[in-house]
């Protein structure tokens, strides 16, 4: 058993351990993402348009 093999072993290891998050934790998860994308699309915005001011 190669490194494939383990790695199908970890993973197989790894979704045993894991748990399906409750409505609230997906929720939550999804308002920091979402406000990530939109500081990250903000921060670019105004570096293109002070980069066409100049």
């Amino acid at each position: 058993m190669g490194k494939l093999g383990n790695f199908i072993l970890e993973s197989k290891r790894v979704l045993k351990v894991t748990k399906k998050p409750s409505q609230k934790e997906f929720m939550a998860t999804l308002k920091v993402a979402a406000l990530g994308m939109l500081v990250i699309g903000l921060i670019g915005f105004v570096i293109n348009l002070t980069t066409h001011m100049f």
